[in-house]
């Protein structure tokens, strides 16, 4: 056959590499190696069983059947209830879209308002599905690129100067995965302050991590911090993370009714809609017990500091303390151009993750990957017994750099 049964589209993405180092460190586990793995972005904390036992009683009550691509109308309305209790938002629940987890909503709405050439502006580290699903949509990502001396934050001026007349959205994310950076409501008002004279550009805020905030940080959602952007934002997030329920996979949007619809349009014709369990699981989660959150956090916190001082020992590696999520993002520049002993240069930190796994049989992600290098994203949502040995592991593979 001269022509591929592949469409040409594959060309403009890769698989995800987070998903990519996790499935290879399960890979070598299985092979019997003693691996690692910091790659997930997932808690090692169970769903909390309030929230499992309604799930079990959604299924012994028959409620197994589809639902329509929106979701059900009960959380619709916790969703909503929730953006007013934690955001001082108001959403209506047609206002609301459930989809299969955070990435599906994205993929909405990407593919709901991207026509080809409109622009995305995307502020590296950026996680790592925003650039390659705006491709897939056929829009263009614009890299805006935010240095570790800036906190890894985009400015007003760097945002000014992004924005053209091709420009569509513009995503942000706070607490960020990779980094852990949390934008401060000052902040947030000053790129508001840009956005108010580009009446053209609407606004993508994923607050997934919304919760996962540590030390003095307070979280702020760009809607909520200045409400005449209301009608260009769209709100994303999820019970993935704070609630523990990767699995589960319900993640939501809450925005303009044009594109709510458009997004519900688009998911009818893929997934449907997310699992009808999960759904109900949701309403627990939701409008349910959420004490769990505090005791989850300080664990997270100490998890944080651990490595954070561990890392700190290990030669040639520097790291800012991160506000939120559950990662750090350290600079490897310090190791750049040394020898392994091996006799291999290391010259990007895609040769710096290879000589960890190889070497110490630790996962962690490069930072090409989310758009700014020399880096590697470590996730401390893990044991941590494990985070303490995995640590040490790195400062002996630095260590033995020459």
């Amino acid at each position: 056959m001269s022509s591929s049964i592949l469409a040409a589209r594959l060309k403009l993405v890769k698989p995800s590499p987070t998903v990519a180092v996790t499935a290879k460190a399960a890979e070598l586990k299985r092979a019997g190696q003693n691996v690692i793995g910091l790659g997930a972005g997932e808690p090692d904390f169970p769903t909390p069983p309030h929230i499992v036992d309604a799930a079990i009683a959604a299924m012994r009550a028959g409620k197994t059947k589809y639902t329509p691509p929106e979701g059900i109308i009960e959380l619709r309305e916790a969703i909503s209830r929730k953006l007013k209790r934690d955001n001082n938002l108001d959403y209506a629940a047609n206002q609301i879209s459930v989809g299969c987890g955070g990435k599906q909503t994205i993929y909405n709405a990407l593919m709901a308002t991207l026509s080809p050439g409109d622009e995305v502006i995307v502020p590296a580290p950026y996680w790592v599905s925003y650039t390659d699903i705006t491709s897939l949509a056929e829009g263009k990502p614009v890299i805006v690129s935010c240095s570790a001396e800036s906190g890894f934050k985009m400015r007003a001026d760097q945002l000014e100067r992004a924005i053209t007349p091709k420009t569509k959205w513009v995503i942000l994310n706070s607490p960020s995965n990779p980094t852990g950076t949390v934008y401060t409501s000052t902040e947030l008002k000053a790129l508001a302050e840009v956005l108010l004279k580009h009446p053209h550009v609407f606004i993508m805020t994923d607050d997934m991590y919304e919760f996962l905030v540590y030390d003095d940080a307070k979280f702020s959602t760009i809607a909520s911090v200045e409400p005449r952007l209301y009608d260009r934002t769209l709100t994303l997030n999820g019970l993935s993370k704070a609630y523990c329920m990767t699995g589960w996979r319900v993640g939501y949007a809450a925005g303009p009714l044009n594109i709510i619809k458009a997004m519900n349009m688009i998911q009818s014709q893929s997934t449907t809609a997310t699992s009808t369990i999960s759904q109900w699981a949701g309403v627990a989660a939701l409008d349910g017990d959420h004490s769990f959150i505090a005791k989850n956090n300080a664990v997270f916190k100490e998890r944080r500091d651990l490595v954070l001082s561990m890392l700190a020992q290990a030669p040639g590696i520097t790291c800012t303390k991160p506000a939120g999520a559950f990662y750090v993002y350290p600079s490897c520049a310090g190791v750049m151009n040394k020898k392994t002993p091996q006799g291999k240069t290391l010259a990007t930190d895609d040769d710096f993750v290879s000589y960890l796994l190889e070497s110490e049989g630790v996962a962690v992600v490069q930072g090409a990957a989310f758009g700014l290098s020399p880096y590697f994203r470590i996730s401390y949502a893990t044991a941590t017994e494990l985070l303490e040995d995995a640590c040490q592991r790195i400062q002996r593979a630095c260590a033995a750099l020459t």
